[in-house]
């Protein structure tokens, strides 16, 4: 009597997974390491012994190594399987917005909520708006700035913030001890919340290597340090002129440190998360 042949797969077939669509991992897709949940944009991919991998960087900057196994990422919330681009096309527009975001294409502006963010002068609104511009258009969040930060008790009490209302305050130079870290600690309270970096000034915020220097020079102290920054440099004392050959190298999320990144984000979130517009 001939006897049966059976695969060496014993799987019954209704527990089979049904295969993932094949996704090119095109430089800036944004997508999810299924078993992390690790989220990022394609930087590279590269062939290795084990078999490809791709490299993912989050919108705080940090990479991480991945290989691309079946069924290992989702894209927009379902399974794919990454495979390496065979001479693709680059997109004809950014998939993501300078802040690391999914673009939106063709999204409005939304009415303009009651809580606003306040950051401390100028250049840190115009560094804001460069980077997370069309995130606060979309989300209809205001940003002004303080010219310092001594006033901040009087704004609060005026502003009024509540939980339709929240107000986020963005802080240079927040260390513990500061005169900044006991104002503050003043002003927080549920609807407020004040976040800093510990940087002299929004400036030593942007990646020395986006500007073409090895490190933001060291200040002495009683000296202006935008200043003496410029001295140091050899560039003209013109801090305006400055700040725009500064701002001119931003062009997206990479271009900042993440200590600065993270607050940023956190004011956002914690700003949307109360009431309408």
């Amino acid at each position: 009597m001939q006897s049966k042949r059976y695969s060496p797969d014993l799987t019954p077939s209704w527990k089979k997974q049904r295969p993932a669509p094949e996704v090119p991992a095109d430089p800036d897709l944004v997508v999810e390491e299924v078993a992390t949940g690790f989220c990022g944009a394609v930087i590279r991919c590269e062939k290795t012994a084990e078999g490809p991998t791709v490299t993912l960087e989050d919108r705080f900057g940090k990479h991480r190594v991945f290989p691309m196994t079946p069924r290992g990422f989702l894209l927009e919330g379902k399974v794919v399987t990454l495979v390496r681009p065979q001479g693709r096309p680059a997109p004809s527009a950014p998939v993501r917005t300078a802040s690391g975001s999914l673009a939106v294409p063709g999204a409005r502006a939304r009415v303009a909520r009651a809580g606003r963010i306040y950051v401390e002068g100028r250049h840190d609104a115009e560094l804001v708006e460069r980077v997370w511009g069309d995130d606060l258009r979309i989300e209809g969040v205001v940003v002004e700035y303080l010219e310092g930060i001594d006033d901040l008790p009087a704004i609060v009490r005026g502003f009024s913030p509540g939980p339709d209302a929240r107000l986020g305050v963005l802080v240079d130079h927040l260390v513990p001890g500061s005169k900044e870290s006991r104002i503050a600690a003043e002003v927080t309270g549920d609807h407020a919340l004040v976040v800093g970096h510990p940087y002299i000034d929004v400036w030593e915020a942007v990646k020395p290597s986006s500007v073409g220097i090895p490190a933001w020079p060291s200040v002495p102290r009683g000296q202006d340090w935008k200043t003496g920054v410029c001295r140091a440099l050899g560039w003209p004392e013109n801090t305006g002129a400055a700040w725009q050959r500064i701002l001119s190298c931003v062009r997206s999320y990479k271009d900042l440190e993440p200590q600065l990144l993270g607050r940023v984000e956190e004011l956002i979130d914690f700003v949307t998360a109360g009431g309408g517009a």
